[in-house]
């Protein structure tokens, strides 16, 4: 039934659980930042990086407040380095790299993939099947998270929102993906764990869907996928996604 194999990340392939409120973070963080001599209190840091986030999302807000992803339209690292130039410090892109990177691995409570994700992808490649990635994401994260839990050489091609300006459900993401690896729609399944970002924006792009609900879901009512899987069950997954 399908060739192309469209995945989310977060919730679908990879469980993820950041807490970015917690004091120890922004005092952790403030010590980096004095390191580079950009002295900041704890909380003159968290409100510097809140306002900042906000202003560089302004226009952009998210179609719904409760999904995981919290600025995936913007450039997070962007944000890093402001913080750095607030305090007379000229960073470069490596050190806002680094100093987001941090934030992140302090934000971290786990990450893991749900169990069968590697199997599953490894079917879909040996059954002949394209594997690409549509994540509302960051880059300085997703793609060292991805390389950490060697989930990378199993997808044809990674498209994450921060380098894109724009995130799902924006037919333009789905769009460029689509577009941009010759993928035929009507062979193609979106497989994700949000019923508005990955359901209703394949839908509307003409693509077939998968939904998985998981704990890291949003609240909401099952959507009208194809195919619906009321919890992870990668091995149900892998048969749909094989069958002919």
């Amino acid at each position: 039934m399908y060739d192309t194999c469209i995945f989310d990340l977060y919730g679908t392939l990879v469980d993820i659980r950041t807490d970015e409120k917690k004091p120890e973070l922004w005092e952790r963080l403030a010590l980096f930042y004095a390191f580079y001599g950009a002295e900041y209190t704890p909380d003159e840091l968290h409100q510097g990086y809140d306002c900042l986030t906000a202003e560089m999302s302004a226009g952009k807000a998210g179609i719904r407040k409760d999904a995981h992803e919290a600025y995936p339209e913007i450039r997070i690292e962007d944000v890093f380095m402001a913080l750095f130039r607030k305090k007379g410090i000229d960073a470069d892109e490596v050190l806002s790299r680094h100093a987001g990177q941090f934030f992140r691995i302090l934000s971290m409570e786990h990450l893991k993939l749900y169990n069968g994700t590697k199997e599953m992808l490894s079917a879909l490649r040996d059954g002949g099947k394209k594997v690409y990635l549509l994540s509302n994401a960051q880059k300085i994260f997703t793609e060292y998270e991805m390389n950490a839990l060697g989930i990378t050489p199993y997808f044809d091609g990674i498209f994450i929102s921060s380098e894109h300006e724009c995130k799902k459900p924006d037919v333009r993401f789905f769009e460029k993906l689509i577009h941009t690896y010759g993928i035929e729609r009507d062979r193609a399944v979106m497989v994700g764990n949000d019923g508005v970002c990955d359901i209703e924006g394949a839908k509307n792009a003409g693509l077939a869907t998968l939904y998985v609900r998981t704990e890291i879901s949003p609240k909401e009512e099952l959507p009208g996928a194809d195919h619906v899987l009321k919890k992870m069950d990668m091995k149900l997954m892998t048969r749909i996604l094989l069958a002919e």
